[in-house]
C-alpha cells in the first residue's frame, strides 16, 4: 500500500462516521497482538493544553535521553503530522507501511472500525516498531469512551483542564465533562489535574479514590512569572528559582508549562532519569505548531487555533498581553461550537474581522459568524471565498500597519498556512 492507498481506505473508514465506544478499538488492538500494553505511556486528557503539554514534555524527554513517540489530534498539516518520534512526523511511507498492514485486520472484522480507531491503533503499533521508551498519547475526545482509552496500566494519566466543549457528546456541564475525562484515570495509577475549577477537581479527586489512584496537583508555590514573562520572543517562567524560557507564545504557557514540570516530578518520582539540563534544553527546543504561532514578522501575522470560548478567552488575553493597539482578525469556527460568545470576548481588541468558512463539513457560513460581531458593533466583513478572506486580511493588515491574528480551529491551519504563502508569494 502506497501513501495515497492509505489516505484512501482512511477515507473510507471515515464514512463510517465518529461512533463512541471501545469495543471495536479492543478487538482490533487484540488481532494485532495488543500493542497498547507493550509501551509505557502517559494518558492525556483535557480541554485544552493537550498539544502544547505534550510538545513540552517530549522535547524534555528527547533531551534526558528517551525515545518517545507521540499521537494527537487533530492533524494540523497532514494525517502524518499526528504521528511523532522524538517530536518528529513520520514520513508518508511509514504511515502508507502501518496502514498497509492494519486494514486486512480491520476488514477482517464484521463492525469495521472508525477511522480515528484506525489511526489510535497505528499509533501504538508505531510505538512498539520504533521501540519507543514512551509515548504521549492525546485522547481525541472525552475520555472514557475516547479510543486511545485502552492503556491499562499508564505511567501517568494528565487531565489538564476541564471547560465545556464538544457538548453534544461530553454533556453541557463541567461535571458531565470532568466524569468523561477522568475515565483514564487507572487503579493504583497516579493522576495530575492541572485545571482550576472546583467542580472539576471533586469529579476527579472521587475518581481518583475509587481507583485507588495517587492525584497530583501543581504547586504553584514553587512557580513565579510576571506580565513582562509573555512576549511575542516567547515565555519565561521562574521554577523553584531558576529561569526557565520556552519558545511558545501564549498567555497561557506559563500555565501548561507548571503542569509539564509538575508532571516531570511526578516521573521522576516513578523512576524516569530526568536532570534538570533536560529540562531546560528541552523547554527552550520545544516546537509546536497552530498555538500563537509567529507565521510573519512584517506584517505580524499570528496562527492560533483557539476553538472553544476559553480557548477564545486565552487569546483575548494574549492580544491584550501583547499589543498596546487593536489587531486585524482573520476567523473561522465550527458551527457546534458556543461563537455566539466570541465577540463579546473579542470586543475592544479588534479593529476589522474578515470572517471565512474554512474547509470542513463542520464549518460555520461566514456570514453568519460575521453577524455575531456586528450586533457587538465591530465591523465585520465575511468572505465566501477563502483565499480571497486571507488576501483582504493580510492587505489590511500591512496598510493599517496592524498584526493579523488568525483564530478559531485547527482545522484551519494548513489551509491558511498555504493561502498565506501564495499571498506572499503573488
Amino acid at each position: 500500500m502506497n501513501f495515497t492507498e492509505a489516505l484512501d481506505y482512511l477515507k473510507k473508514a471515515a464514512e463510517r462516521g465518529s461512533v463512541l465506544g471501545l469495543s471495536r478499538i479492543t478487538k482490533l488492538l487484540r488481532l494485532l497482538g495488543d500493542p497498547q500494553d507493550k509501551v509505557r505511556t502517559v494518558h492525556i486528557a483535557g480541554t485544552n493544553g493537550k498539544g502544547s503539554f505534550g510538545a513540552m514534555l517530549t522535547s524534555v524527554l528527547k533531551s534526558a535521553g528517551y525515545r518517545v513517540g507521540g499521537f494527537s489530534s487533530p492533524a494540523l498539516t497532514g494525517v502524518t503530522d499526528s504521528f511523532r518520534i522524538g517530536g518528529e512526523e513520520i514520513s508518508g511511507e511509514e504511515f502508507a507501511e502501518l496502514i498497509g498492514d492494519i486494514a486486512p485486520v480491520c476488514e477482517s472484522m464484521a463492525e469495521k472500525p472508525t477511522e480515528f480507531e484506525v489511526l489510535t491503533a497505528a499509533a501504538f503499533e508505531l510505538f512498539i516498531r520504533k521501540k519507543c521508551d514512551i509515548a504521549l498519547v492525546e485522547c481525541g475526545m472525552g475520555g472514557d469512551l475516547d479510543s486511545t482509552n485502552v492503556i491499562k496500566a499508564p505511567v501517568l494519566s494528565v487531565i489538564t483542564n476541564v471547560q465545556k466543549d464538544h457538548a453534544a457528546f461530553l454533556g453541557d456541564t463541567i461535571a458531565e465533562i470532568a466524569s468523561h475525562k477522568s475515565g483514564i484515570i487507572k487503579p493504583g495509577r497516579p493522576v495530575y489535574f492541572g485545571g482550576d475549577s472546583e467542580e472539576a477537581y471533586e469529579i476527579v479527586m472521587d475518581t481518583a479514590e475509587k481507583m485507588g489512584a495517587e492525584l497530583f496537583l501543581p504547586d504553584y508555590s514553587q512557580f513565579s512569572w510576571s506580565d513582562e514573562s509573555c512576549t511575542v520572543n516567547g515565555t519565561d517562567i521562574a521554577y523553584k528559582g531558576e529561569k526557565l524560557h520556552i519558545p511558545l507564545l501564549g498567555t497561557y504557557q506559563c500555565e501548561n508549562a507548571v503542569n509539564v514540570l509538575s508532571c516531570v516530578e511526578i516521573l521522576k518520582r516513578e523512576g524516569w532519569d530526568i536532570p534538570a539540563s533536560a529540562v531546560r534544553e528541552g523547554l527552550e527546543n520545544v516546537k509546536w505548531h497552530g498555538r500563537f504561532e509567529v507565521m510573519h514578522r512584517e506584517p505580524l501575522i499570528i496562527y492560533d487555533g483557539a476553538h472553544n470560548p476559553d480557548g477564545i478567552r486565552c487569546a483575548a488575553d494574549s492580544i491584550r498581553r501583547y499589543f498596546d493597539k487593536r489587531v486585524i482578525l482573520l476567523i473561522g469556527v465550527m458551527a457546534d461550537k458556543e461563537y455566539g460568545l466570541y465577540a463579546d470576548m473579542l470586543e475592544g481588541l479588534v479593529d476589522t474581522v474578515f470572517t471565512v468558512k474554512p474547509d470542513n463539513s463542520r464549518s460555520l457560513d461566514s456570514t453568519v459568524l460575521a453577524e455575531t460581531f456586528r450586533e457587538k458593533g465591530i465591523r465585520a466583513v465575511p468572505y465566501k471565498v477563502y483565499s480571497e478572506g486571507v488576501r483582504v486580511a493580510f492587505s489590511c493588515a500591512a496598510e493599517k500597519k496592524l498584526p493579523l491574528i488568525a483564530l478559531g480551529t485547527l482545522y484551519m491551519y494548513k489551509q491558511f498556512s498555504e493561502e498565506l504563502e501564495a499571498v506572499m508569494n503573488s
